[in-house]
């Protein structure tokens, strides 16, 4: 392929190639130099112009293909308008010969198709240059039509239309002939043709004014002429043509001469909407004969070109505008709902016409007001919509109490507006249900008068009247949920109040249904109270049934309906009415088989009406429950389910002998009963009615071939059955687009009408399957069929073997015994039911039975495979397969595909043909490869040679599909055969005729089923894997160019694939310049894969993407598509206004997922533009950091926060939150000291305000709540005045909610209330945790009462002003917050205490509701509960509230049985015991979260849970429950062990952490205290017999289970090993395993270790004396260990914050008084010997491993052991001797920090007061530290450190004077004193010294000044007997006090670096 890459063609490497490679070899180049031309200077290109022509002419004679051929066209124009056009007109000439050829053999087609393509193209690119020779070009062209077959008239069409659009008006004198040659073409037999001359029609209209003007009527008719007999492509292009002529027509501006005035007709916007009108009423027959058949109705029109016109009325008002439309509505409105006005009885003269009719009027005014019209348009939409209604209404009333003789002419005009009322009716619901909330101030608005106009309608006669009115409100409630509660109080109140009314009782239990059906999609629901009051009403209404004739079917189907509907508010409302339920469904059935026979020789024709439509009301409900409330499906509930079961069996058996009886009345009735009963036995198991099965069985046969069915209803029946994959090669109807909803009922076929509500109401409870819209049931003559086939299924599979067989016998002679029509119906039932029943065995495992039944399906299937019917061989294919699955069997599924091998070698027929080679794909889907690579390559073989029938396109489109099929199933398998089914492929793709669009989407599905194969191998670069690469991309760029949306879509869809595999070889620009083109295409499955590749693309490479896609726009001379601006709002904005305008749900979410991506990627790079996208969207106005556009943030928030839509608002205020937390704490860079969202408090107050009225739902107070609690929280606000702002709103709320559950709002259910409620709570409790812990922070006392009343006047802002606040309201809430956490408690208790909990609920929740309740409370209680504990730890549990116990009626709430009892005046607790619970409360409900952590628990609930049992144990009386009861303490430890081992995150383990430092801290406590009064009780005398205190007791043992300091290890040690795992025993003992170097552990891993720490050195004070020896040796190991593990060395000497944590550890466990405690001290004693020489041992190991320690640290450990410990413990020689030891080598080390530290703890060491610790160390190191100090005279000290050496040597020799004896002491100050003598500067030496020898001398001479006069007797012998010392000191004193004189500050200068350099440390550890 790369030889074809050149400017000329490579003829050498051409003429080498075969047949096939010559034509991919030709179109490379030909792609190749598209891109070269356009990149080639001018002069180049002329150079070799003559060549190339010479070239690209010569290829026209080599039959090329479609896509060549418009390739060569293209390259051909493109190189006459770069280079030299001189030679065009022989180019002109040479193709003009080539048409006039005489030669009409296929062979030469090509070639003269290729001249026509080439001479549009070249017309289009240089249009005038080419002079008059056009005339003759067209005259040529126009002479070829005549002769032309269809690809030729298709390609003259195109041809035409390039050529007009290249002239423009220079065509004018050819712009008759054209318009008459495409007229014709327009009713052309190919639809490929009818398309192109819409097209070419199109393109003439730009120019040709006759067409809008005088001939606008015949182009009129032309168009409903076309319409006849169309396909959907014909459809969109030919509705596109008329909508454009006519809108044309409206708005066209004429010339203003005389002369061209007269010639021209103006058209009015009448006669425009006439014309349309005429066709949509009389079809193409028109208003030109509109006598004769239409005045004698024999006429109808077709549907097609009824959906044809529908389309051009959308086209029509689309190309005017919304403007145009908002302008023009009420006349538009007005004709649109005549079309089904009692005007035109025609349309609407049988009910399916009817259905149909109203169909195609909704499609319009859906589409039009829904996708042209803004907001603010479609409100006064719905303006209009009620005044027609109301006009509409008058009229009724009027006929209604007319009472004269014309009453009977006047009941037509009722019936006829029926459908006008319907259609809008839809319209408006629609279009509130669009509007959401924004919709509110309509409902208000008196003068409209919306719900009245929807209620008074709800009356009509017309049963479809009253259904649209119902289904109107259910749009309304599920836009606006706060109207559910009144509208259904309404309805039920005129339910109640009209039940005489026929009408008044089936409308009103309509609209009741739809407004339950409505609840699932609110999710506030309705109070739970009303369906009690439904329940009530449908029992009334069935109970009265009987009463009055001519009301008994209203009320029974009444009554039933409201039963179903109420099924659907689902377990928690129906559990309370289910036994009600249940015994009037017993009660519906006769009790035996006998009572029914009693019944049926009693009823009468009427009776039987009834009686059935209450059985079928009884089946319905029963079926609602069953499908709605599973979770109430208990044993119990179906065991009373089944009586009534085999008597409604026994009714179906009966019904047909019943039938005749009584006639036809009973006629639909047995239908709707035959059908309800089905829907429930679909839904039961099996098992329940296996005793009926049989009879069953029988009935669904006799109805599957019963002899009345005259409509074949394959399209509805058989998609299920078949494969979704399989449909895509039948009709295109069956594809899923944009017209769906009126395109449908052509795809049921003229017999068939559209679904539609009035044949089943039932349904109006139920979602539509198909999104939003109202549900659209079939006729119950169809549904019946369709139940009838899917029960077959499992029936079937469920009876015995046995009885299998007669009845498939019976099917398949009820097949043979019926002719013509009738037999295809009966084959598609049998079929479809059979089908049903081999795909539930196939899917459940199951057996098919005896042999026999094996040949009867096979021969069914057969049988079916073969028939004329397209469906019907699909769905059979499937069942071929699913048999196949079924038997499982190798030999069976070979001799189906031998029988398939034979029938396709052998038959000729279509048909056969098509039908097996679909079985053979089916097989292999279904059973992979068939396990055999020789039935593979057979079955390849014979689809090749299909799929090259060019005769038949159906064949090729079948067998291409089954070959898709196979790739896919076959997998590596295939790939032996990749390459020459890829040279298949690329063959037929460049020579099948564009018109057989089909043949190329099949070829689409094999491209793409062989990319999946091939997969990541299409990266690599050997030849092989090159060349099926640049085959697959050539394959691409064909499909590309197909003018077939669908294979587009295939197109993009390869491409998106090869992206993926081999994303380095898909050229991105050119793949995202045709998705852009793309993006608004009119074809839904079009636009569908160009979202579905950019999802793709973006995740990977969005800003290539989006800067692609701008450049594109910058670069095309046109705008890409109308809508698409991509050039001013990038991609991105394309995306967001399709998304205004897209309906298709997975087209959205795919929009919406690529926007998400684009966003995460570029939001920093491209900020300002995102944020003026979303600006735009929600109204209205260039450093790319976000806090820069905090404004435009805040603004949107506060916009979106108080718009009318509900779920805008819920957003704007999610939006503030998070603007909130993020930028709280970010500063105002233009003043210090304060935060940037300091400047918007107003917006954020004026944002939440209008979320506390009255009116707003409660879900979006509850936001409101939450970010009021976060405002106040984040600091932001510091003036109390201005934070009341914020804070009255919650007040407000407080206020509302503290009536409880009764005072709030009954317009949703009561959880809504429930969450309101909690979330003010939340609110408060998180504002509540932020004031104390500021509180806290700023450690101030609380004030007195007297002292808040006045901070809060003045309104300063104390660090406690927050608490202020909320001070004055903390009686209430701790009230409330009780309240709520015992709900909650309630609310967690398991299931089997259920008989314990209230009757009426909690303080905040009812019983019924209880299950909604709870996740409201568990989104709220953590925060209640942690405000609660510090409202409780700040009362100290010691003083009981004021009026707590008190009979206090005012108070606020009362919470259910908390504290005191019922209001039955019981008795009053005591405040112990009021505290006793409150105490179990919070604990209990700490305990019973952490101990069972859901996988969902979020962060928040565990530290808030953890922060409040910290509270508690923050006070005394807490602490002392916890510490006198052991087993809760033990409890607890485990709960929080628990927590430990299963939540890693550091903050919550350092909580967990604490409260197990808080409950040992209260064991000591309580231990302490029994200790004290112990000895009180018994006198000190006694202190030999009193009891051992602590755990360990006498013996020692501590009990794992029973100990509570046993459970404190488990969980300390849990932790340390965690975080260094060297400390496990297990571990380090093991062989192989080295000792590692000291580590440094994270900030994280170093405070957990050092809360361990402190928790093990607690331990020993709990124990009693044996017990602390048994914890002993494990304490110490641990925080030794600690020690060992992390003494790193850290720079200046300082200590690791773990090896500071474990020194302080051992210091107290050292210091403990057990070690001094008679009964342990011996056993401590050896203990700690053991331990220190571990310490000593960690310095010199045997094994040289931890070389790297720190000698400071355990430097450090050794002298904590020499000082905390007793002596006896360290004063052993040979302890002691090491301990020496180490202090005279660490005195070595030459680190001058080493020796510093050292000198310092030697310093601690010489002033311990006992001499037998102290002597032996002065003893042994005195002498070695006075040579050292003596050094520093000969080796000055040159830097800081070395200064601080001596400066600590001599303190410590300063100490040893002080300790030594008096007799000793004179002798020390004789060495000490010339020492610091040497030091001294005399004044010559002072002036030139450093600063260190000057702080030197300075140091040395302010001791001598101290030493001097102590010690004066030995200073002055010393000073007397060594004149040069004496010199030296008097020198030095003088030379200081002249220094003095100069520079006063130098003494505060020498001070301070003494001062700076000393390195303390934080902790003392000694």
């Amino acid at each position: 392929m790369e030889l074809a890459h050149s400017l000329l063609l490579n003829e050498e490497a051409y003429n080498q190639l075969g047949e096939v490679q010559k034509a991919e070899f030709i179109f490379e180049w030909l792609r190749y130099l598209e891109k070269l031309l356009l990149a080639t200077s001018r002069n180049d290109v002329k150079e070799k112009q003559k060549t190339l022509v010479e070239q690209l002419l010569s290829l026209l004679n080599n039959s090329p293909g479609p896509p060549t051929r418009k390739l060569l066209a293209k390259n051909l124009a493109i190189l006459y308008s770069i280079g030299d056009t001189f030679s065009v007109y022989e180019a002109i000439d040479k193709c003009n010969d080539l048409i006039r050829s005489k030669d009409d053999s296929p062979s030469y087609l090509p070639t003269k198709l290729a001249a026509v393509v080439c001479l549009g193209s070249l017309y289009k690119k240089l249009g005038r240059i080419l002079g008059n020779t056009f005339t003759d070009t067209v005259g040529n062209i126009l002479k070829a039509v005549k002769s032309a077959e269809s690809q030729g008239r298709y390609e003259i069409m195109l041809s035409l239309q390039n050529i007009l659009n290249g002239l423009g008006a220079a065509a004018a004198p050819c712009h008759r002939d054209v318009y008459k040659a495409a007229r014709s073409c327009l009713t052309d037999r190919s639809m490929a043709v009818r398309c192109a001359a819409a097209k070419c029609l199109l393109e003439l209209q730009n120019e040709a004014i006759f067409m809008w003007s005088t001939d606008v009527d015949s182009v009129a008719a032309l168009c409903f002429k076309s319409f006849e007999g169309s396909n959907y492509d014909v459809r969109i292009s030919v509705s596109k043509l008329l909508g454009t002529i006519l809108a044309k027509a409206v708005t066209s501006k004429h010339p203003g001469t005389a002369a061209s005035r007269q010639s021209i007709r103006r058209v009015s916007l009448e006669e425009v909407l006439e014309l349309l009108g005429t066709g949509f009423l009389r079809g193409s027959s028109g208003f030109l004969r509109a006598s004769g058949d239409m005045l004698k109705g024999t006429s109808s029109v077709s549907r097609d070109v009824r959906v044809g016109v529908t389309q051009a009325y959308v086209v029509f008002v689309s190309t005017l505008g919304g403007a145009w439309l908002e302008k023009n509505f009420a006349a538009f409105l007005s004709h649109i709902l005549s079309l089904v006005s009692q005007s035109h009885p025609k349309a609407t003269q049988t009910q399916i016409d009817a259905v149909c009719c109203r169909r195609c009027v909704s499609f319009i005014l859906r589409t039009t007001i829904g996708g042209l019209l803004g907001e603010k348009a479609q409100l006064a939409v719905v303006k209009d919509i009620c005044q027609a209604i109301w006009k509409l209404k008058k009229v009724m009333d009027a006929v209604m109490s007319d009472g004269n003789l014309e009453t009977r002419v006047g009941s037509t005009d009722v019936a006829a507006s029926q459908h006008m009322l319907v259609c809008a009716l839809q319209e408006l619901g629609n279009l509130i249900h669009n509007l959401g909330t924004t919709a509110a101030p309509l409902l208000q608005d008196s003068s409209t008068g919306l719900l009245d106009s929807i209620l008074s309608v709800t009356l009509h006669p017309s049963i479809s009247v009253r259904l649209a009115a119902a289904w109107c409100l259910h749009c309304i409630a599920v836009a606006l949920p706060s109207y559910l509660t009144p509208l259904l109080d309404r309805c039920l109140e005129r339910l109640t109040g009209h039940k005489s009314s026929p009408e008044a009782v089936t409308g009103f239990s309509f609209a009741v249904a739809a407004l339950l059906g409505a609840v699932k999609h609110c999710p506030l629901g309705i109070p739970h109270g009303k369906g009690k009051i439904i329940m009530t009403l449908a029992e009334d209404l069935l109970c009265s049934a009987a009463q009055n004739s001519r009301l008994s079917a209203q009320r029974t189907q009444a009554g039933w309906l409201l039963i179903a509907a109420l099924m659907t508010l689902g377990p928690a409302v129906v559990s309370h009415h289910l036994a009600r339920v249940l015994l009037l469904w017993k009660c519906v059935f006769p009790a035996s088989p006998k009572d029914l026979e009693t019944e049926k020789s009693r009823g009468d024709s009427f009776t039987w009406q009834v009686t059935l439509e209450g059985r079928a009301g009884a089946l319905c409900a029963i079926k609602s429950f069953v499908s709605h409330c599973g979770d109430l499906l208990t044993e119990e509930v179906i065991q009373r389910l089944l009586p009534p079961l085999p008597c409604a069996v026994d009714l179906l058996t009966q019904l047909s002998s019943i039938l005749k009886m009584y006639g036809s009345p009973l006629k639909t009735p047995s239908v709707v009963y035959r059908q309800r009963l089905y829907e429930l036995l679909i839904l039961l198991p099996p098992e329940t009615y296996e005793g009926n099965l049989c009879a069953i069985l029988k009935e669904l046969a006799a109805d599957l071939t019963a002899p009345d069915i005259q409509v074949s209803a394959s399209t509805f029946l058989l998609p299920p059955l078949c494969h979704q994959d399989d449909l895509l090669i039948l009709s295109p109807l069956l594809q899923e687009n944009d017209h769906r909803f009126i395109e449908e009922q052509l795809l049921l076929g003229n017999g068939v009408a559209c679904g539609s509500l009035e044949y089943d109401p039932y349904l109006i409870y139920e979602k539509d399957v198909e999104g939003d819209s109202v549900p659209k049931p079939l006729p119950p003559a169809l549904s019946v069929i369709s139940s009838a086939a899917k029960l077959f299924g499992v029936v079937c599979a469920h009876v015995g073997e046995t009885q299998r067989l007669p009845i498939l016998e019976q099917l398949l002679d009820s097949i043979k015994h019926t002719k013509g029509a009738r037999q295809q119906v009966v084959q598609l039932h049998v079929v479809s039911s059979v089908s049903s029943f081999l795909k539930y065995v196939a899917l459940s495992k199951g057996c098919l039975g005896p042999e026999e039944m094996k040949r009867f399906a096979l021969t069914l299937v057969t049988g079916a495979l073969e028939s004329t019917n397209p469906l019907l061989r699909c769905a059979a294919a499937e069942a071929w397969a699913r048999l196949a699955q079924v038997l499982d069997d190798g030999a069976f599924t070979a001799g189906l595909a031998q029988v398939s091998f034979d029938k396709l070698k052998s038959a000729r027929d279509v048909v056969t043909r098509t039908g097996h080679s679909l079985a053979l794909g089916s097989l292999h889907r279904y059973l992979g490869g068939i396990s055999s690579s020789q039935h593979l390559n057979s079955c390849i073989g014979i689809l090749y040679t299909l799929a090259q029938d060019s005769t038949s396109p159906d064949v090729q489109t079948w067998a291409l599909h089954s070959l898709s099929l196979i790739i896919d199933s076959a997998g590596p398998l295939y790939y032996v055969h990749v390459e020459p089914t890829l040279s298949l492929i690329i063959m037929l793709l460049l020579n099948v005729p564009p018109t057989h669009a089909e043949v190329h989407q099949s070829l689409g599905r094999c491209l793409n089923a062989l990319i999946t194969t091939l997969g990541p191998e299409l990266q690599g670069n050997s030849t092989s894997i090159s060349t099926l690469r640049a085959s697959c991309l050539l394959g691409c760029a064909v499909m590309q160019d197909n003018p077939d949306c669908l294979v587009q879509a295939q197109a993009i869809s390869c491409l998106q694939q090869l992206h993926m595999f081999a994303p380095r070889h898909v050229n991105l620009s050119s793949l995202v310049s045709c998705l852009c083109v793309n993006l608004y295409s009119p074809y839904l499955l079009l636009r569908r894969a160009v979202l579905a590749c950019l999802r793709q693309l973006v995740q990977r490479e969005a800003a290539e993407v989006s800067e692609h896609a701008v450049m594109l726009a910058k670069d095309s001379r046109e705008e890409l598509t109308p809508d698409a601006n991509i050039r001013e709002v990038g991609l991105e904005g394309a995306l967001l206004i399709l998304l205004d305008k897209e309906t298709d749900e997975r087209l959205c979410h795919d929009i919406k997922e690529t926007l998400n991506y684009m966003l995460t990627s570029m939001a920093v790079e491209k900020l300002s533009l995102w944020l003026k996208l979303c600006k735009d969207v929600l109204a209205a106005s260039a450093d790319d950091f976000l806090v820069l556009h905090l404004a435009d943030l805040i603004r949107m928030a506060f916009m979106a926060a108080t718009d009318h839509s509900d779920q805008l608002r819920l957003s704007g205020l999610e939006m503030l939150l998070v603007v909130i937390r993020r930028f709280a704490t970010v500063p105002e860079p233009e003043f210090p000291g304060h935060v940037i969202l300091e400047q918007y408090q107003a917006n954020v107050g004026a944002a939440l305000r209008p979320a506390f009225t009255s009116e707003t739902p409660p879900d979006v107070t509850a936001k409101a709540c939450q970010v009021c609690s976060a405002w106040i929280a984040s600091g932001v606000v510091s003036d109390l005045n201005d934070l009341r702002r914020v804070h009255q709103l919650l007040v407000s709320s407080l206020t509302k909610i503290q009536a409880g559950k009764e005072a709030l709002s009954h317009l949703y259910n009561e959880s809504a209330s429930t969450m309101e409620i909690l979330a003010v709570l939340k609110a408060w409790a998180e504002v509540y945790i932020i004031a104390v812990q500021r509180h806290k922070n700023h450690r101030q006392p609380l004030k007195t009462t007297s002292c808040l009343e006045d901070s809060i006047r003045n309104g300063s802002c104390s660090s406690d002003g927050l608490l202020d606040l909320v001070y004055a309201d903390l009686g209430t809430l701790s009230r409330l917050w009780l309240a709520a956490l015992q709900d909650f408690a309630l609310l967690t208790l398991p299931s089997e205490f259920a008989s314990q909990l209230p009757a009426e609920g909690g303080a905040f929740y009812t019983a019924e509701t209880s299950e909604n309740a709870k996740l409201q409370y568990y989104n709220s209680w953590a925060l209640i509960l942690h405000a609660t504990a510090l409202w409780l730890t700040s009362t100290g549990f010691v003083v009981a509230d004021p009026d707590e116990g008190a009979s206090d009626l005012s108070r606020p709430v009362t919470p259910t049985s908390m504290c005191q009892g019922s209001s039955s005046g019981a008795t009053i607790k005591s405040p112990e015991d009021v505290y006793t619970d409150r105490f179990h409360l919070i604990l209990g409900i700490s305990v019973e979260f952490l101990c069972s952590l859901r996988s969902d628990a979020t962060m928040e609930s565990i530290t808030a849970c953890l922060y409040a049992l910290q509270a508690l144990l923050d006070v005394p009386w807490p602490r002392s429950k916890i510490g006198s009861d052991q087993d809760l303490g033990i409890e607890l430890l485990n709960v929080l062990h628990r927590v430990i081992l299963t939540r890693e995150s550091p903050s919550i383990q350092l909580a967990s952490l604490e409260v197990v430092r808080q409950i040992i801290c209260a064991a000591q406590e309580h231990v302490k205290e029994k200790r004290r009064s112990a000895e009180v009780d018994d006198g000190a005398a006694e202190k030999e017999t009193l009891p051992e205190f602590g755990e360990g007791k006498d013996t020692g043992g501590l009990v794992p289970g029973k100990s509570l300091v046993f459970a404190t290890l488990e969980l300390c040690v849990c932790i340390l090993v965690r975080q260094l795992p060297e400390l496990n025993p297990k571990l380090t003992g093991s062989p192989g395993v080295k000792a590692r170097k000291p580590q440094m552990l994270s900030e994280d891993g170093s405070r957990l270790v050092s809360a361990a720490l402190v928790i093990l050195s607690e331990l020993p004070a709990v124990c009693s004396p044996e017990g602390s020896i048994s914890i002993l040796p494990t304490i110490l190991y641990l925080t030794i260990g600690v020690l060992r593990e992390t003494a790193v060395k850290l720079p200046g000497g300082q200590l690791s914050s773990t090896v500071a944590a474990s020194l302080q550890a051992l210091k107290g466990i050292l210091s403990s008084p057990m070690a001094r405690a008679e009964k342990s001290h011996t056993a401590w004693t050896d203990l700690l010997r053991s331990a220190l020489t571990t310490v000593l041992d960690c310095w010199d190991p045997v094994d040289e491993t931890h070389q790297e320690l720190d000698e400071v640290s355990l430097l450090t450990a050794i002298t904590v052991f020499i000082l905390s410990t007793s002596p006896e413990v360290t004063t052993i020689p040979c302890l002691q001797k090491r301990c020496i030891d180490k202090f005279k080598a660490t005195l070595e080390i030459k680190d001058p920090m080493v020796q510093i530290k050292t000198y310092q703890l030697l310093h601690s060491i010489f002033q311990y007061p006992n001499p037998a610790v102290s002597y032996p160390y002065i003893y042994s190191l005195a002498s070695c530290i006075m040579e050292k100090l003596q050094e520093i005279d000969k080796r000055k000290p040159e830097n800081t450190a070395e200064l601080q050496i001596f400066q600590e040597g001599i303190k410590v020799l300063e100490t040893l004077v002080t300790v030594a004896e008096e007799h000793h002491r004179s002798q020390l100050v004789a060495c000490l004193l010339p020492i610091l003598i040497s030091f001294l500067l005399d004044e010559n030496a002072l002036g030139s010294a450093t600063s260190i020898m000057r702080n030197l001398h300075d140091f040395a001479l302010q001791n001598l000044m101290q030493i001097g006069p102590q010690y004066s007797s030995v200073f002055k012998s010393l000073v007397t007997s060594s004149p040069a010392l004496k010199a030296r000191l008097e020198a030095a004193i003088k030379g200081n006090q002249e220094s003095v004189k100069v520079k006063i500050p130098t003494s505060k200068y020498t001070k301070s670096p003494g001062k700076n350099s000393s390195i303390q440390l934080k902790t003392s550890f000694l």
